[in-house]
């Protein structure tokens, strides 16, 4: 389970939010909404233990992140702004390398994985020569390869046309339905998801709301 404990976050001498406190238990998907500037990457980036709050802690299985950071990390798929993919790999190359370095034990197909994420016939491209969706999607292909509990996606569906979205629509409920955990900011109308995800308003009093 992963807690946020009145956490507040401070960006150049402004408070974006302050005592914000969440639970996510498996099974759960998350929607972090707001207005632009808010603080929604901001938040995801504290969850992920990619930067420290001005105050407040977050716990994962009941003990502080900072005090297991490498345990809590191979139960983690962050995925941010940037697709963070090598560009001198290809795709299928790509791939490859995330499934040795953090996802030992998969099985999956890859040539299979990357059909699912339309890449297919563009599995040799070197990554650099993709377009930025396609590039989006050679991240997102991770998900298919299992592993982590825990995903933390900020803007999962941006550059990806809508049976894209739909597909991973589909993916992000059967793995909670797995018992995952699902953290997701998108500017996007969730559709399939919409009766399943609970949604955190972010504002300068941020409060969760079902």
């Amino acid at each position: 389970m992963l807690e946020a404990r009145a956490l507040t976050c401070v960006r150049e001498e402004r408070t974006l939010f302050s005592e914000l406190s969440l639970t996510v238990a498996p099974g759960d998907l998350v929607q972090v909404a707001g207005p632009n500037g808010v603080g929604k990457t901001s938040l995801l980036r504290l969850l992920a233990g990619l930067s420290r709050p001005y105050a407040g802690e977050v716990r994962w299985s009941g003990e502080n992140i900072e005090q297991c950071r490498d345990s809590y990390h191979q139960q983690l798929f962050y995925l941010g702004h940037q697709a963070g993919i090598k560009h001198e790999l290809t795709a299928f190359e790509n791939l490859a390398f995330f499934r040795r370095m953090h996802h030992a034990g998969s099985k999956a197909n890859l040539w299979q994985v990357l059909a699912r994420v339309g890449l297919a016939g563009l599995e040799d491209q070197p990554a650099g020569q993709l377009s930025a969706g396609q590039k989006r999607r050679v991240a997102l292909a991770r998900l298919w390869l299992g592993g982590p509990a825990l995903w933390i996606l900020d803007e999962p569906f941006t550059a990806i046309d809508k049976h894209g979205v739909k597909v991973l629509e589909r993916l992000l409920l059967e793995h909670t339905d797995a018992g995952g955990m699902v953290l997701i900011t998108t500017h996007q109308d969730l559709n399939l998801c919409a009766d399943r995800a609970r949604t955190l308003h972010l504002t300068p009093g941020a409060e969760e709301t079902p």
